[in-house]
Formats: structure tokens, sequence, C-alpha cells
């Protein structure tokens, strides 16, 4: 398991019956969580200053419930660099706290390799978009909604970095790879975080299940003649974190490499640390 010990504008307070009590900043929120099968330490009902709880429906999806008046948006930081924190209609928040750690290992690698071109793919807000930039990295960011791509564009000029130093796509992903590789592209890290589930900007079908190891297998393809790092996260529950691994094993072939695969997840208040998915890194030698 790792995790980033540096959050000073997050922390989880508390988990269990499926839930986890978080500071985001100043703003005190209760969110479901499937991991936190254990009791809470504490009654959640009756900890003060809880400006929202995230309700899941019977029928599927949820809703907000807002305690205290809470402004629709604000910002935290992490270590130098700033986040827009957004809550959204399906309970998240704009940001995935847990990543730090693997911001942290990224942004050490590209600090060394200035210039680097980096494709950020499934990128959402920007998160590492953000700190793949700041470390000096011109990055390619690809979503399928042009919504979130929105926020990572207000992400990277919140942070004061170039516009020059990020290309924002929007468009399925598997699509715009395969675009890539018929233009002679490549990029010297590449970074994905894919859904289980998703649509693309024209209706495509994303299944991981399905389509990841047709992905993974092109992004090879993308990659330049001193390529840095493959980063794969993975929040999909119903595959193990060896199967992502298997996956790029399969597809890096007489490749020069080493993987780590490890899980991922963000220390609480408890003395417990919350598991929040995996990642498979690749290094080349």
């Amino acid at each position: 398991m790792k995790y980033s010990s540096s959050w000073r504008d997050f922390a989880i307070i508390a988990t269990g019956n499926g839930e986890k009590l978080e500071r985001w900043g100043d703003i005190v929120l209760l969110r479901p969580d499937p991991q936190a099968i254990w009791q809470p330490a504490i009654d959640f009902k009756s900890y003060p200053n809880i400006a929202g709880h995230y309700l899941r429906s019977a029928t599927g999806g949820g809703a907000w419930q807002w305690l205290q008046p809470t402004p629709p948006e604000w910002t935290i930081k992490y270590k130098n660099l700033s986040f827009i924190i957004s809550p959204m209609n399906f309970k998240h928040t704009g940001l995935f706290p847990e990543q730090a750690v693997n911001w942290d290992l990224m942004s050490g690698i590209l600090q060394q390799n200035h210039g680097a071109k980096v494709l950020n793919l499934f990128a959402y807000t920007g998160g590492a978009t953000v700190v793949c930039a700041a470390a000096g990295a011109v990055v390619t960011h690809v979503d399928a909604s042009r919504g979130m791509t929105e926020v990572a564009k207000r992400n990277v000029a919140l942070n004061h970095l170039p516009y020059e130093s990020v290309r924002y796509i929007v468009d399925d992903c598997q699509k715009f790879v395969e675009r890539e590789i018929r233009r002679g592209n490549h990029y010297d890290a590449i970074i994905m975080d894919p859904p289980n589930f998703g649509r693309g900007a024209n209706g495509e079908v994303w299944k991981l299940e399905n389509d990841l190891n047709h992905l993974v297998a092109n992004c090879i393809k993308l990659l330049s003649s001193k390529p840095l790092f493959i980063l794969v996260n993975n929040y999909t529950a119903s595959v193990q974190p060896t199967v992502i691994e298997n996956v790029l094993r399969k597809n890096l072939g007489e490749l020069k490499y080493k993987i780590q695969t490890y899980e991922i997840g963000l220390p609480t208040a408890e003395k417990i640390i919350l598991p929040c998915g995996g990642t498979s890194y690749v290094s080349f030698l």
C-alpha cells in the first residue's frame, strides 16, 4: 500500500458503515465509500459542522443533502499546487486525493526530463495534467467530457502554468490514440485512469474488461525511442491489480522495463489506511 502523508488541506476524519467523513479545506463532507465496511468510531450524525452529506438513492445514483451554506466550489492546495473542488451529482468532488502518491512519483521523474511529452488519457479535471505541466512536461490532456475538460483548463490557469504547456482534446481515448498512431506522434510518458464503463464524445462505449488490452497495445506504439514511464490506475473492484499488470506485460514485448503494481490509499485519523484502488507503474531501462 502506498499513500501520501503530505496533504494539509485534505483529511479523512472517520470511516465506516460504507461512508467516509472528509475535510476539504475548511469544509467537511460525508460521502459513500463501499470499502469502509467496518463500524465507525464516531457517530457521523452527531459530528459538528458537516456541510454536505451525499445520500444514495434506492433506485440508483443519489444527491447531496446540504446541511450548511456551502459555496458551489472552492480551492485546496497540495504542496504548491492548487485544485478546484466542486461537489458533483455523482458524489465526486473533482479531485482524487489518493493520487498524490503518484503525482509525487511522476513529478520527480519529469523534473529531471524537462520538456518531456506526456499523454494523459481519461484525464478528468486534470489533477495529473497540472502536476506534469508544473514539473516541466508538455501534456496532451484527453477526456470525452467537455465539462470536465473545462475544469481542467481552469485548474491549469489557477496554477499560472503556461497555456502552451497543455493541449486539450475532447475525444474518445481509443479513437484519439489510433489517430496519433497514424499521424506518427510519440510520447515519452503515458498516464491513463480508465473507468469501468464510460461513453466517448460521440457515444462510443468503453468497458474496461473488453477495451483496456487494445488501448494498452496501441499506447505502446506511441512510446518515444527513450520512454520514461507508463502509469495505469484501476478503480474497478472486479479487476484485480495483477490483471492490469498482466495486460501491460503481455503488450510490452521485448522492451526493457521494470513494473510495480501496488494499492493506493489514504491515511485516516483512525490510524488505518482506506484503500482507494491500484496502480501499475512501468519504468523503462
